[in-house]
């Protein structure tokens, strides 16, 4: 990790990041792992240990998961989060490995579509889990819950794209 200062993130409903469907497509080509093995549980403790330091940093009430195949490898809950975020966590996660794209971009490209946004006990379209891709597989996910979905969003990939460029 390093000692820069993370980009801070905004706390108010009028500051809310804002993402299109393309801009998140752009993420998640650019946010990928290069080669089978680069992604294992190290990788996974450390990129979940990062996105926790980012959510100590902004004083969020977060949790952040980093799930590998089946397998919690981390996860963290921070500031204050509910006890409910569990589900959140599991449901955003089981979007994006279900659709192979960042559950934000489900979530927009049913806004865009006007279909109601599928939230049972199995998935919950709201943007904060993001595919962990290798060699153009999902091998697992990264997942944020506990804000507003596109505050959850932009956490996960601030920490990979950090991850990445260390």
């Amino acid at each position: 990790m390093t000692d820069a200062p993370l980009p801070e993130c905004p706390l108010t409903e009028t500051d809310l990041p804002e993402f299109t469907p393309d801009e998140v497509r752009a993420q998640l080509a650019e946010l990928t792992f290069d080669s089978v093995g680069s992604f294992d549980q190290e990788a996974a403790y450390s990129l979940g240990t990062l996105a926790a330091e980012i959510v100590r940093e902004r004083g969020f009430a977060l949790a952040v998961q980093v799930v590998l195949g089946e397998h919690i490898v981390y996860k963290a809950a921070l500031g204050g989060v509910s006890a409910d975020t569990t589900s959140w966590l599991r449901r955003k996660s089981n979007v994006a490995l279900r659709d192979a794209q960042p559950s934000l971009l489900t979530r927009l490209e049913a806004d865009a579509s006007g279909t109601p946004h599928q939230i049972d006990d199995e998935f919950a379209v709201s943007g904060g889990s993001f595919p962990i891709v290798v060699d153009g597989s999902v091998v697992g996910t990264i997942t944020a819950s506990g804000l507003k979905d596109v505050i959850d969003h932009d956490l996960v990939v601030t920490a990979i794209r950090s991850y990445l460029a260390n």
